[in-house]
């Protein structure tokens, strides 16, 4: 029933003994940096890890999904919102559950909790003790995870601990795929498209799943309007209708019907297809690519000795080639170097671009929140009006994010072109998010009086602004012989009442529009001073990577080059008897090492 996804295991067998037989001759012949950076690139072929990121609003059904996907209840399901943290499950051999929890000046703490108590395990849960909860790690033995998936179930768009669709992005920079979750009780609003354009961007691999087909029998109408909404907006993603009750009725009942009838059959073949086998086609390039790079550092010291010992004059010259490239790798290497300069520079200019235009947007976003306050009476609309503002923000916040990774992505590419003159270097993986890094929750926007006021209230309003008028034309009346309380003094009570009354509403609105205002600017003040400090601290660690990457490739080139040219060096002074002895075991490394190069080669260009 379960089309679990398979990843092609030859290949993978294949790139391994290739990262071995690679690492054993790197270690022969004495450098270990280069085997280290074989032994990274060696995880990520036996321990490939493909994080699936379900996300979309309250509500949705993303942890009923979750749950019947892998046939385990590793999320709390509710009418509520039951999501406060994010969920990862990954595979193990036997089930456990931990909760990872902040510790002031010191690493994470990470606390066993029993399974049993999974539904409890969110904000204020005893396990924490009062510390805050990163995130909530879930291990099942799931013959779905045990190729490298895991599933990160975050809590709803709009929730109360996470209220800004940024804190969700934040992980999807770094996501292998990601399912977009919307029932099928409306078709897509305006903020879902534009949240799934910020997260298309972020991540290629995206789908969209329609939950709750089972309960709405017009399900097929709302997949259709999405499709169109997904056409208009240029989206090319896949639309996925599942019924996880039928999913959970089809693996207790162990009907095959049911399963086929749930939909999730086409979001098994997705995983499959999309994104364990592009996974492993990214994976395949990029360590063949990593040891033929590797195979080539070795190989330059073995040619240019090779070349010192079988022809002096030769030799010669390829010396004064190494002495070239020596120099040319120390350059790189200095803190003058032109690779530095550019990264330092993008990194300034990158900063203050985005926190420009952070402030721009969030700037366009008040003014249209007060234009549409003095509009109307705040209290009566502040619902409506609060929940437009989160989802304005929301959006101005998730394009920030995405513009700067944009523009981060792009300034790593434009200091490789810069560190090799080919632009053929690897680019590091930014890890620009991880579970530990979301974003602080922001106090959310300020309660609003409504302004509605008893009729007792009102009468005394209105008696208060009568009382002058009835006695100051009671007065001038009885001039007239007429009696202080009169016709005429009560109805000019009536008016000046009223009018009391009309100026006491006024007066009221006026004051709502300016405590509403005053909150809109400490909402969007408190948003922007976090996400901004959030964005300093992604870009300080996007240079930190970029510079140690650039640097260990530069030190690795310099020892390459700077080891050629000893070993070139000393082949000059090598009796003849020894000579012919070191060329012969020269040519024999020389021949593995470029049989070992074409077979990365060779890998790196497989069709998948």
């Amino acid at each position: 029933m379960q089309n679990t996804p398979v990843d092609p295991a030859p290949r993978r067998a294949a790139l391994a003994e290739l990262v071995d037989e690679a690492t054993e001759h790197i270690r022969a012949a004495g450098r270990g940096d280069l085997a280290a950076r074989l032994a990274a690139t060696r995880t990520r072929v036996v321990d490939p890890r493909l994080r699936v990121v379900v996300v979309g609003s309250l509500g949705q059904g993303k942890s009923r999904f979750v749950n019947s996907l892998l046939g385990f209840d590793v999320c709390s399901v509710g009418d509520d919102e039951t999501t406060a943290v994010p969920t990862l499950v990954q595979h193990a051999a036997e089930a456990s559950a931990e909760l990872v929890v902040a510790d002031a000046g010191a690493e994470p703490q990470r606390v066993p909790i029993p399974h049993g108590e999974l539904r409890d395990a969110g904000p204020g849960s005893v396990h924490a003790g009062g510390r805050e909860i990163r995130r909530l790690e879930v291990n099942v033995p799931s013959p779905l995870l045990a190729d490298g998936l895991v599933f990160i179930d975050t809590p709803g768009v709009g929730g109360h601990t996470n209220p800004h669709t940024s804190a969700t992005l934040t992980l999807l920079s770094s996501a292998d795929a990601v399912f977009v979750v919307s029932d099928a009780s409306q078709e897509f609003t305006a903020p879902e498209l534009s949240f799934l354009r910020q997260v298309r961007t972020l991540c290629p691999a995206v789908a969209v799943l329609v939950t709750k087909t089972d309960l709405y029998p017009h399900w097929r109408a709302i997949v259709d309007a999405d499709r169109s909404h997904l056409q208009r907006a240029d989206l090319d993603v896949p639309l996925l209708p599942v019924s996880s009750l039928l999913r959970e009725h089809a693996l207790r009942l162990d009907d095959e019907s049911l399963h086929r009838e749930s939909g999730f059959a086409a979001v098994y073949d997705h995983l499959r297809d999309r994104v364990v086998a592009r996974a492993a086609d990214d994976d395949r390039r990029a360590v063949a690519h990593e040891v033929a790079v590797v195979v080539e550092h070795v190989a330059l010291g073995v040619a240019g000795e090779l070349a010192a010992l079988r022809d002096p004059d030769a030799g010669a010259a390829a010396v004064e080639d190494l002495v070239r490239a020596k120099t040319a790798a120390e350059a790189l290497r200095a803190r003058a170097a032109r690779w530095q300069q550019t990264l330092a520079d993008g990194i300034t200019d990158l900063a203050a671009d985005i926190d420009h235009d952070l402030r721009d947007r969030l700037r366009h976003v008040t003014r249209d929140a007060e234009a549409a306050v003095d509009e109307c009476d705040p209290g009566t609309q502040w619902p409506r009006l609060g929940q437009w503002l989160a989802e304005q923000v929301a959006e101005s916040v998730g394009d920030n994010f995405v513009w700067a990774h944009e523009r981060s992505t792009a300034l790593a590419a434009t200091v490789a072109d810069l560190f090799v003159a080919d632009g053929s270097t690897r680019l590091p993986h930014l890890h620009l998010a991880d579970l530990d890094s979301l974003f602080e929750p922001v106090d959310p926007l300020a309660n609003l009086d409504p302004g509605r006021i008893g009729a007792g209230q009102k009468m005394l309003v209105g008696m208060k602004g009568s009382y002058g008028g009835v006695l100051m034309f009671g007065l001038v009346t009885t001039f007239m012989g007429m009696a202080l309380i009169n016709p005429v003094s009560i109805g000019a009570g009536v008016v000046l009442g009223t009018k009391a009354y009309r100026d006491d509403k006024q007066a009221r609105v006026a004051k709502r529009r300016l405590e509403a205002k005053a909150a809109i600017r400490r909402f969007t003040d408190d948003v922007g001073f976090q996400v901004g400090k959030e964005s300093k601290d992604r870009l300080r660690s996007i240079q930190r990577q970029l510079r140690d990457h650039f640097t260990e490739l530069a030190d690795q080139t310099l020892r390459s080059v700077s080891e050629s040219l000893r070993a070139a060096q000393e082949a000059a002074t090598l009796e003849q008897q020894q000579r012919q002895r070191r060329t012969a075991e020269l040519e024999e490394n020389l021949k593995i090492l470029v049989a070992l190069r074409d077979r990365a080669r060779e890998l790196a260009g497989a069709q998948a």
